[in-house]
């Protein structure tokens, strides 16, 4: 690891906010989730048997959602990836039904950084938005990273 891309757990202050890339949820996207996964619930497939359910449209799975959310997802989730010791944990908690080709627009706030003087490592807390391309937020969250501390 290292180079200009290498974040330290110290690069974090609480309070800061980071901005993600906006991403459309199609067609492509949910064949490939539903292959690797094998889960093929009409809801999120058929276009007739959505049409009669309470949304009225085909509903983005939600683990779908949290996965593009996560790593890989935005440019800063990418320069953790590259830069953490671990991905520790993460939860999601929908608020709103996320729709097939619906665009969402993921944010990330910092919640927490706890050092490790002893380890030489630090867990950054933080929290993730996500809203639809009409401003209403659908889901809610956090990421919690391990990264390499600079100074502990």
């Amino acid at each position: 690891m290292g180079g200009a891309d290498q974040l330290f757990a110290e690069d974090f202050a609480v309070g800061q906010h980071f901005d993600g890339q906006t991403l459309a949820l199609g067609d492509a996207q949910f064949r490939q989730f539903a292959e690797l996964t094998g889960d093929r619930h009409p809801i999120h497939y058929d276009d007739a048997y959505a049409a009669r359910s309470r949304f009225g449209k085909r509903l983005a799975h939600g683990l779908l959602v949290t996965a593009v959310t996560a790593l890989g997802a935005t440019k800063l989730s990418q320069r953790l990836e590259a830069s953490m010791v671990a991905f520790l944990e993460h939860g999601m908690r929908f608020v709103a039904p996320v729709l097939v080709d619906e665009r969402i627009t993921t944010s990330f706030t910092v919640a927490a950084v706890k050092l490790n003087a002893a380890k030489k490592t630090g867990v950054v807390t933080l929290n993730v938005d996500v809203v639809n391309g009409a401003g209403q937020r659908v889901a809610d969250g956090f990421h919690r990273y391990l990264l390499r501390s600079r100074t502990a």
